[in-house]
């Protein structure tokens, strides 16, 4: 593995289309502006955007046998990630999500469950995590990686000098349980305002964020659209307004401030400028259609964060 930075866990290609208000009737067609096919999900959507921030990065996670897979692959090995541990499935078909965005940039998905949730431990992986400097562990609850599995992976690796972040595929049953083995080796574990109000049971963020690092986590930021995100560590609380924008697609909003937070940290900047830039990685993202959205690269987030003050 080549890469500063190793994200594990789902895969998918995501298909976008906007405008789409509603479904044209049967046998017909309806124009739009755009659609963008692009490699997405909580690994391979935050690798994509983190190359695109300059960050060296490898992703581990899994594929179908089809041209989808071979599209995945090939986009986000032109982005430059390294895609050595991005498995092929013979008997499942690459995970894909179609994305018809409304003009007000909200959306229903349309999953199609395949080989993106799976992650194939052995010798490669667990080489692989002990020679980066930053793990993102997107992998709770995937298959082929159970949670003591991937509790030993990420403790070795922060034994070798990982720092280590986790965002959640989906707070799926059992998830809270597979949490208990996995956060104590995470240094900031990062899902959403929502999943985290349903983890720790906690309406108050600042509570849910103690909560959680109760459990282990180190420090919790959580993502909280248009309110921004907020940052519960050792030190106490504090919320990180969101930049006013236009939304035209939210839907990597997560994935790319998880990004953007790790290559802030990438340059050696702190918790607090990190969650700074993901935002503006984050509201340049939602400003455009896919994964990428209107994000051009570091310096254009770098600019529109130092722009906000």
């Amino acid at each position: 593995m080549t890469g500063n930075l190793l994200c594990i866990g789902l895969t998918t290609l995501d298909i976008s289309a906007r405008p789409v208000e509603a479904l044209p009737p049967n046998d017909t067609t309806a124009l739009i502006e755009q659609i963008v096919l692009a490699p997405a999900g909580t690994a391979g959507g935050t690798a994509f955007v983190a190359a695109k921030l300059g960050v060296r990065t490898a992703l581990a996670s899994t594929v179908g046998a089809d041209p989808a897979g071979r599209m995945v692959r090939a986009e986000l090995e032109a982005a430059g990630v390294d895609t050595i541990l991005l498995g092929e499935s013979a008997d499942r078909p690459t995970s894909v999500t179609i994305l018809p965005v409304n003009a007000q940039g909200q959306r229903p998905n349309l999953h199609a469950l395949g080989a993106g949730g799976y992650v194939q431990d052995g010798p490669a992986l667990r080489d692989a995590a002990r020679q980066a400097r930053f793990i993102h562990f997107a992998a709770v609850g995937a298959a082929g990686l159970k949670a003591p599995q991937g509790a030993e992976l990420l403790a070795a690796a922060k034994a070798a000098g990982a720092t280590v972040t986790c965002d959640l595929i989906s707070p799926r049953p059992g998830v809270v349980e597979h949490l208990k083995l996995i956060l104590p080796h995470v240094d900031v574990f990062m899902p959403n305002a929502a999943e985290a109000r349903l983890l720790s049971g906690c309406d108050n963020l600042t509570d849910a964020g103690q909560a959680l690092r109760a459990m282990g986590a180190g420090a919790c930021v959580f993502t909280d659209g248009a309110d921004g995100a907020v940052l519960v560590d050792a030190n106490g609380a504090k919320r990180f307004a969101a930049h006013k924008i236009t939304p035209v697609d939210t839907t990597s909003c997560g994935d790319s401030y998880c990004a953007g937070f790790i290559a802030a940290l990438d340059r050696g900047w702190s918790i607090g400028q990190a969650c700074r830039l993901a935002g503006a990685v984050s509201a340049l993202v939602a400003q455009g259609l896919g994964t990428l959205g209107a994000l051009t690269g570091f310096e254009a987030a770098q600019a529109l964060m130092d722009r906000a003050g």
